[in-house]
């Protein structure tokens, strides 16, 4: 949990970049970002180096090496030692300035150890833009503070971050909420055995939550080698468009103790993407609006659904990534459930004839604030390619544990634990009416009612009967009251007039 300490740490380096002429959200997380890195290749040498004087051995495979390291943009050899942050920090301001933007930001971009660091892949197009000495020493030296070898502390830090972003209205819709992620992860309960991805990562909230989720119930289990090797190698992966979120998400998973996920470039609904039958499990959060190159979209998506809106092609996407027996938790706006245009009923007959659709939790509209009003909900399916559905679970989610305005502060109404409890138990969901927040619905009422997911169509809702008094008693009232004002004012008049 980070402490109310590194939080001011935070938000002073926050505020020091808005005073230094940055205020754009996502570019100091990202400038941010850079400079968490620098820190991190410098102590996890010196970290080496410790182990490896302890035991009277060579480093293995050090960043910085002995002797100098030509900087091809400015056509100079640098000592590697003037490129460690434990070197750097202590430099006149001028010298580090120049130190950092000419050489140890240039080394950083070029920097490609593959296994060792995914971010590394996505810093060809990276821009320094802190532009005054005095800026970047504040930074610095707040950065300084910062214990990067804690990867428990320093994911905290990272996540406090995002959110900083996502608050201050910029950019939120790279952020989902982490406690809906949090929950959508522990509805699925990821193991050692799953291939998860998220094809529309963004900052890689769901990749680095099932990763926190696999650490703490496999903590045994990821001491053997071939568990720890799918784990580092093989279980996370995760595509994206934006270069930008690419290197905050893979920053975000090395922070959380993930080093070389499977991260890469990639328009997930073109033809660029090829993955079928990959993977076990899908968590996603997937774009509902912005542009989309029809053209280029995949033949076999269009093949489920012909549309042009990306929540009801990325559905398609999932039913054609997952394995057999493969699952998805996916959040979609409102309209996925209810649209009545031939691409949305074509996703939901898919879901439901020919996968296994099993439940639609419904969320508020605040869940997205302040940044987004939408209403949306979570779909859970599981792709069977031979139907299944029998009976959906439906979930009237009314609150998340925030308010539901533009502040989203902390308040005690919470569904989230509800939903968990009861979705492990769907056998005791059996005895639920229509009038409570969950109940199950049959798949025959679902096909009559023309495949509407909505929770509205099923739910009753149980109307007070008011009996109101009878006409002749409220004018009886009405006279009575006209009488005694008659009568005051005739008083009124008598003293007065």
């Amino acid at each position: 949990m980070i402490t109310g300490e590194i939080k001011n740490r935070i938000d002073s380096i926050w505020d020091t970049f808005w005073t230094g002429g940055i205020t754009n959200s996502i570019t100091i997380l990202e400038q941010m970002t850079y400079l968490f890195f620098m820190k991190m290749l410098d102590d996890a040498q010196r970290t080496k180096e410790a182990n490896a004087n302890a035991f009277g051995v060579a480093v293995k495979d050090p960043t910085f090496k002995e002797g100098t390291w030509h900087n091809p943009e400015t056509d100079r050899d640098i000592p590697y030692s003037s490129l460690r942050w434990s070197v750097f920090k202590n430099m006149e301001p001028e010298t580090m300035f120049r130190t950092i933007s000419r050489d140890v930001f240039v080394f950083i971009k070029t920097l490609n150890s593959g296994k060792e660091s995914a971010y590394s892949k996505f810093m060809a197009n990276a821009t320094f833009l802190i532009q005054s000495p005095r800026t970047l020493v504040k930074i610095v030296e707040g950065i300084d503070a910062l214990d990067m070898n804690n990867r428990d502390t320093m994911g905290d830090v990272y996540e406090y971050v995002l959110g900083k972003m996502a608050a201050s209205g910029n950019n939120g819709q790279f952020r989902t909420p982490r406690h809906i992620i949090r929950m959508m992860v522990e509805l699925m309960k990821p193991t050692l055995k799953d291939t998860i991805c998220d094809p529309a990562m963004g900052s890689a909230g769901f990749i680095v939550e099932s990763a926190k989720y696999i650490q703490a119930n496999y903590k045994q289990e990821l001491l053997k080698k071939e568990n720890s090797d799918h784990y580092k190698n093989g279980m996370l992966h995760g595509f994206d468009t934006d270069s930008t979120m690419l290197r905050i998400g893979a920053m975000n998973l090395m922070l959380h103790g993930v080093d070389n996920p499977d991260i890469a470039y990639r328009d997930s609904l073109s033809t660029d993407n090829t993955d079928t039958d990959r993977y076990s499990l899908c968590l996603a959060n997937p774009p509902f609006t912005g542009s989309l190159d029809y053209e280029a979209v995949s033949k076999n998506l269009l093949a489920i659904t012909k549309t042009k809106k990306t929540e009801l092609l990325f559905l398609a996407l999932f039913v054609r990534m997952l394995e057999i027996g493969g699952r998805c938790a996916s959040i979609v706006p409102d309209g996925v459930l209810f649209g009545n245009s031939t691409g949305h009923k074509s996703i939901r007959t898919e879901l439901i004839d020919h996968q296994r659709l099993q439940a639609v939790i419904s969320m508020p509209s605040g869940v997205f604030q302040p940044y987004s009003g939408v209403s949306t909900a979570v779909l859970i399916f599981t792709k069977t390619n031979a139907g299944g559905t029998d009976k959906v679970w439906f979930y009237d989610m009314q609150a998340d544990g925030y308010s539901l305005d533009q502040k989203r502060t902390e308040v005690q109404e919470n569904d989230i634990p509800d939903i968990i409890a009861r979705y492990n138990n769907l056998a005791g969901e059996e005895s639920r009416t229509r009038k409570e927040k969950s109940f199950l619905v049959p798949v025959d009422e679902i096909r009559a009612k023309d495949y509407d997911l909505s929770i509205n169509k099923y739910k009753e809702i149980e109307r007070e009967v008011v009996e109101y008094e009878k006409p002749d008693v409220i004018l009886g009232r009405i006279d009575a009251l006209e009488s005694e004002i008659s009568g005051d004012l005739a008083e009124f008049r008598a003293k007065f007039l």
